[in-house]
């Protein structure tokens, strides 16, 4: 499902960052429509008239090669206000003259200092005595392109941001669109409202109106399955197919056994009683259950799921007749971590199940209404649709469940563990006032054993790993400090009231290096 490309926009040109699609969120916060392309489809593009702007993002390739990622030269002739941000950056030097070597001395990843050189449009307001900027390359410009200035400078870089102010080309090395990155905003609004002259016409309660239009423009009279699980992504694709097409909408519930304690039920009665949705239940748990008996590997059990999710549903279109398509909560994000939302070299990190888990050949077409949102953008949405705050701010629940959280072999036992503790958690998240502190927080089942004495016996059970992070887009976080207090109080209260678990710990990496789920 595609934004307005009738209307004036930003795009992005995806070189295989990790982080390009913060880029387009940073724009959209702003009030700017933006999308997302490859370079290949830079190429095809014949009509610039509603184009404001363009943006070149970072990637893992190199200039310095003979064949490297690049664009064609005449877009420099469009008049079109430019944006490299670190690998576009030494692509615009490359094209237009300017020389890039590998650093190997002095490579730049972290935090650097910024030293102000000239007064330029795109910094304006940006560059002070104490902001830092986030640095991640290997490759520098080393000689400045014909035409161009020098704005600011690090240590080791001294080409940080350049300019060709008359052709409103742009560089800069650093990233502005991560946190890490005092006041990156600024670089964004300085170029869409001083550069590229663009006004604020984009928001995301402007969007619910436009999705109800394209859900009955591409559904029509046919009939829509939803896979609601109650989590917020799925409740708000869920409240928009409703007002799309009322009672062609079909909403199921699979029960895989694999969700939160007493999580099903609560859905349920929400969907059916307060949204008086058509909601189909379907136990399914014994089924998954028993298909991911000994499987060990984190990507064979999303991919089990979600071509067991298929199946279900496939099988129980045939009981309802006629049933053409499949609608999912699928994210920005879920994408991005899946595969190349674009078709660029971006790294895979892992498969989501309804993403990259799920089988090649279907019998439904997809509607995916959320698919350009991140999660934040979904909470808004699902304010506007009336969506109850218990679901609207709930913590991200990935579609496998309970599955990537339990870590090895899957059993029932195991699975009642970990729900148990997990209830107790959550449930003392709310109690001390910490949940909305939080991005996302769940327990989790190691498969480890250890040895503990209680009531003076000997016991040998598992570990339960508790897990509490804070971001603002899920693409980066930063574990959550508790205070000592909450964390003793916890690991008492599981432990006295989980059999099976003997030992607690508490995970304090950051994403990067780790992920956020632990499969």
């Amino acid at each position: 499902m595609q934004f307005q490309n009738n209307k004036d926009r930003v795009l992005i040109i995806d070189f295989g960052s990790q982080v390009t699609k913060l880029i387009a969120r940073r724009i959209r916060e702003l009030g700017v429509y933006s999308e997302v392309i490859t370079p290949i489809e830079l190429k095809r593009i014949r009509n610039y008239e509603n184009i404001k702007g363009l943006v070149l993002s970072g990637g893992p390739s190199t200039v310095t090669t003979k064949k490297f990622q690049t664009v064609p030269k005449e877009i420099f002739k469009k008049k079109i206000p430019i944006l490299g941000i670190c690998y576009g950056l030494q692509l615009i030097a490359k094209l237009f003259g300017g020389k890039i070597k590998p650093s190997k001395k002095r490579r730049e990843f972290g935090r650097a200092h910024l030293t102000k050189v000239r007064s330029s449009l795109l910094t304006k307001k940006f560059i002070n005595s104490k902001n830092s900027v986030w640095m991640s390359h290997e490759d520098a410009v080393v000689k400045l392109p014909k035409n161009f200035k020098v704005i600011a400078s690090t240590k080791d870089s001294k080409l940080t941001i350049i300019e060709n102010a008359q052709n409103k080309i742009y560089g800069v090395q650093f990233h502005p669109e991560v946190t890490h990155t005092d006041n990156g905003k600024q670089i964004f609004k300085n170029f869409l409202f001083l550069i590229c002259k663009i006004e604020k016409k984009w928001s995301v309660y402007s969007q619910k109106k436009r999705l109800i239009e394209e859900i009955k423009n591409k559904v029509k009279k046919d009939k829509v399955i939803c896979a609601l699980s109650g989590g917020v992504d799925s409740s708000v694709v869920a409240l928009l197919i409703n007002k799309a097409i009322k009672n062609n909408l079909i909403c199921i519930m699979v029960d895989t056994g694999l969700m939160r304690k007493n999580e099903f039920k609560y859905t349920y009665e929400i969907f059916k009683k307060k949204y008086k949705l058509n909601v189909k239940l379907i136990n399914a748990s014994k089924l998954f259950i028993s298909k991911l008996k000994n499987v060990l590997d984190p990507e064979k059990k999303r991919k089990i799921i979600g071509n067991l999710f298929i199946k279900v549903f496939e099988k129980e279109s045939k009981k309802l007749k006629n049933i053409k398509y499949l609608a999912q909560g699928t994210l920005y994000p879920d994408i991005i971590e899946s595969k190349s939302s674009s078709g660029s070299k971006t790294s895979k990190i892992k498969s989501h199940h309804n993403v990259g888990g799920l089988p090649k050949k279907m019998n439904f077409k997809l509607i995916e209404p959320l698919k350009e949102f991140f999660k934040d953008e979904v909470r808004i949405l699902g304010k506007s649709l009336g969506l109850i705050e218990r679901i609207n701010f709930k913590h991200p629940f990935p579609g496998p469940g309970l599955g990537i959280r339990i870590i090895g072999n899957i059993t029932s036992e195991r699975i009642k563990i970990l729900q148990e503790a997990d209830h107790i958690y959550i449930n003392e998240l709310i109690k001390n006032n910490l949940y909305k502190k939080i991005w996302q927080a769940y327990a989790a089942l190691l498969p480890i054993k250890t040895v503990g004495v209680m009531g003076d016996s000997r016991t040998y059970e598992y570990t339960c790993l508790l897990r509490a992070v804070t971001s603002e887009d899920g693409m980066s976080a930063d574990y959550f400090c508790f205070p000592q207090e909450f964390l003793d109080n916890i690991s008492n209260k599981i432990i006295n009231n989980v059999k099976g678990i003997n030992r607690i710990v508490y995970d304090i990496t950051s994403k990067p290096p780790g992920t956020i789920e632990l499969e």
